[in-house]
Parts: C-alpha cells; sequence; structure tokens
C-alpha cells in the first residue's frame, strides 16, 4: 500500500461519461450532486474528467451543468469504452490531479471502471449510493477515536436492501462512489457559463488487458426508458397477469405515460428487466407515479420514493406502500383501473 499525503487530496470530481460523442445524463446528474458537495469543502472546486476521443465540444455543456474546470483526456485508442485504457486514464488523473472525492456513475460503464480504477489507485470504492452528504465520521463521537470532520458519507441499501448503510473512507483518498443513475438531480443549466479546460496526455500502455473491438452491433431497444418518463403506471405482483397489464396499458396511454414494473413482475416474466423499478431495477424520479397492486418492499420503494407525487391502488389497506404514498385508493385494481381511465379520458375531452 502507498502511504499517501491526505493533505494533497482537494476538490471534487466526477467522471462525465460519454458515448458516442453525447454525455450521458448520469454525467450531468453527478455534477449536480458534485456542486452541492462541494460547497461544504474547503476547495469548492468541482471538475468533470471527460474521456474519449474528439470530445471537446462537450466541455461547454459540462460547464453549463456546474463544472468549474473539464479535464479532457483525448486519444484514439479511448474512441470506443475498453475497460484497460479507461482504467489507466482515469487512474492516471487521480494520480495526477489528487482529487479529494471521485464520483462515477453506476451505469453498466461506471460499474466496470469504477472498481478497477480504485483498485488501481489503491482507495476504497462504495458502490451504487443512493445518497452522498458531508459530514462527521464516525456519525456519533466514540470515546478514545478521532472523529473526522468533512468526511463523504455514502449510503447504500445493504443486505438486499433490508437495511442502510453509510460508509465513509477516512484514512485513504480519494474518496469514491459509485451513484445510481436518476438519485441525483441536475441543476438550472447556468447560460453562458464557461469552464477551465485542461487537455491532459494519459500515460496509455498497450499490455495484455488490452481488448479489440472486433465490431460495433447497435441495437434499437423497443422498450421505453422508464428513467426519462414523466409519468410512470407501475404495477406489482397484485396485477394478477401479463394479460392484466392491459388495464396499466390503457391507463398509461391516456395520461401520456409509459408502463414500469416491479421485480416480481420480471421474475414471473411477465415484462422485461428494462422495466423494473427498484433496488436491483431503475431509480425513477417522474412527476406521477402510480403504484398499482404493489405492496412496497423497501427495495422497490428505494427506487421511486422521491417521485413528486405517488399514488397507490392496493386491496390491502396495509400494505407498505400506503407509507409513502400521497394518496392512497383501497380496493380492486380490477374495478378501480378502468374506472380512473374512462374518467380521465372524459376529463381531457370535456378541455378540448
Amino acid at each position: 500500500m502507498i502511504k499517501k499525503n491526505l493533505e494533497e487530496y482537494k476538490g471534487t470530481a466526477i467522471y462525465a461519461q460519454q458515448v458516442d460523442g453525447k454525455l450521458s445524463p448520469i454525467a450531468l446528474e453527478l455534477l449536480g450532486k458534485a456542486r452541492a458537495l462541494a460547497n461544504d469543502l474547503d476547495d469548492k472546486t468541482v471538475t468533470a474528467v471527460l474521456i474519449g476521443y474528439q470530445v471537446g465540444g462537450l466541455v461547454d455543456e459540462l460547464a453549463a451543468y456546474g463544472a468549474d474546470k473539464v479535464v479532457v483526456i483525448d486519444d484514439p485508442e479511448l474512441k470506443d469504452y475498453r475497460t484497460e485504457p479507461y482504467t489507466q486514464a482515469l487512474a492516471g488523473y487521480i494520480n495526477e490531479f489528487k482529487p479529494e472525492i471521485v464520483l462515477v456513475g453506476a451505469t453498466a460503464i461506471g460499474r466496470d471502471l469504477g472498481p478497477r480504477t480504485s483498485a488501481r489507485v489503491q482507495t476504497g470504492l462504495t458502490a451504487d449510493c443512493t445518497q452522498l452528504e458531508i459530514g462527521d465520521f464516525p456519525l456519533t463521537p466514540v470515546p478514545g477515536k478521532e472523529q473526522k470532520h468533512k468526511q463523504l458519507l455514502m449510503t447504500r441499501p445493504a443486505f438486499g436492501g433490508n437495511t442502510i448503510a453509510t460508509i465513509a473512507c477516512p484514512n485513504n483518498r480519494p474518496q469514491m462512489a459509485t451513484v445510481r443513475p436518476g438519485v441525483m438531480q441536475k441543476i438550472t443549466p447556468i447560460d453562458g457559463a464557461k469552464a477551465e479546460v485542461i487537455n491532459w496526455k494519459a500515460p496509455l500502455e498497450k499490455n495484455n488487458c488490452y481488448v479489440e473491438i472486433e465490431e460495433v452491433v447497435k441495437e434499437v431497444s423497443s422498450v421505453a426508458d422508464i428513467g426519462e418518463a414523466k409519468i410512470l403506471v407501475s404495477g406489482g405482483r397484485g396485477v394478477g397477469s401479463a394479460e392484466n397489464f392491459k388495464l396499466l396499458d390503457d391507463l398509461a396511454e391516456v395520461l401520456g405515460g409509459v408502463v414500469s414494473c416491479s421485480r416480481a413482475v420480471v421474475d414471473n416474466g411477465w415484462k422485461p428487466k428494462e422495466l423494473q423499478v427498484g433496488q436491483t431495477g431503475k431509480t425513477v424520479r417522474p412527476h406521477v407515479y402510480f403504484a398499482i397492486g404493489i405492496s412496497g418492499a423497501i427495495q422497490h420503494v428505494a427506487g421511486m420514493e422521491d417521485s413528486d407525487i405517488i399514488i397507490a391502488i392496493n386491496k390491502d389497506e396495509n400494505a407498505p406502500i400506503f407509507d409513502v404514498a400521497d394518496y392512497g385508493i383501497v380496493g380492486d385494481l380490477n374495478k378501480i383501473v378502468p374506472q380512473l381511465t374512462e374518467k380521465l379520458k372524459a376529463a381531457i375531452a370535456a378541455k378540448k
């Protein structure tokens, strides 16, 4: 283990994921959270680390969403994501610039890149975080133990979602976390914002871990992106069958929304994994979330509790979903949902 001078590590950095020259939404979400965290630190600088090939055109967008600096690591070897060169690039940045905090999106790319980078720079990483804040660690003073201040407190579900763990990395730097998409909020973009641009050449070295990409095959998904939907009509085991989801499809169509589901629905083969909301699915934050026939297990609630308005329909008046719902209807969804759909259709028609 390399002995580090923790005082040398300053500022907050995010990995600005891009694919095919377009920023992933998680990059902008991380900038919003990094901006909030930096306000509680001595060094309030937020840096976006942009890795790829011919990606300099994305700098202004990163500046608009909160980046003070953008470190551009541009190289033909980085055109497409590959584990080894990207790990060398991000680890090289950390070793050279020494950020105190590094945030990576818990996407397919981030879940591959984050842990490998943390191992390469010999620090810890907390995966799949749902909350980040600056505070003291230990959280409460312990006699005979130093309480360190201004630490990154990383919160994530643990033990299958049955408890919540808050983790810190007080004795090493950087403090690293992967963050679930959809959990953090972007800031309102700032028109005309500019960032300091640092074009940095990463020390890339080909080795036997490099892979060669023979062909890239892109498949256009026919499944809606529930993470971007403003209205979600979500069904659980209580819907009863794949065929009965037609009731939810009709309601979603009237509202201009998208159908989603709980894990039990995916496990039963009624809906594809891409539509699953929850700890092992996607985290969503729509304006309106209908929870229909969903009991409200903590694993599901963790993925939708930050929705603006939650409307629950369940025949069990003691279902835990009612604890987080803004509006609740106790009754048979087979009767309630069609009536609701017809009422909404009539209301919309009357306004036209």
